[in-house]
């Protein structure tokens, strides 16, 4: 029942969840970068459009990104996900070219997300890096930093 109350907890407070500095092994690198980009592409858009559904992602700060082209590149995965924003819902692109990257480890994205590291803190510490059209860049970066994620526990999770 413990893990059961960990888990839980984990979606109730994911900041009292400290997620450590640490790199994935060279063989997770070497598998992925052999495959190709469209799955975890998808997955990620699959999760903005859930984000953009649900009011995350800002509207107003929305429209600027559309018709613009994006990478998310987590380095020591070997993973990239390209992708655009038509002005409606986020899509997976195939030409594998963007106006601005994204680039990190595993472990900083998941920091950004989980709120523990703020964008400029990982910029700034050379974990997270942005390459492309720097004004893109860094209104993405103050789009995620004023982003409020919900708490939430799955369905069927809450106590």
């Amino acid at each position: 029942m413990a893990l059961f109350d960990d888990y839980v907890n984990f979606f109730k407070n994911p900041s009292a969840f400290k997620i450590p500095d640490f790199q994935l092994p060279e063989w997770i690198a070497k598998i992925n970068r052999k495959l190709p980009t469209y799955p975890h592409s998808f997955l990620l858009c699959s999760a903005l459009n859930w984000a953009k559904k649900k009011g995350v992602l800002p509207e107003d700060d929305l429209e600027k990104l559309t018709g613009k082209n994006f990478c998310v590149e987590m380095l020591d995965g070997g993973t990239q996900s390209f992708f655009t924003f038509d002005g409606n819902v986020f899509k997976v692109l195939f030409n594998k070219s963007a106006d601005v990257y994204f680039k990190a480890q595993c472990a900083g994205f998941l920091q950004l997300l989980l709120r523990q590291e703020d964008p400029d803190t990982l910029f700034f510490k050379r974990q997270l890096q942005l390459e492309g059209e720097t004004e893109l860049g860094l209104f993405i970066k103050n789009m995620l930093d004023s982003i409020e994620i919900p708490k939430f526990a799955p369905p069927g999770f809450s106590r």
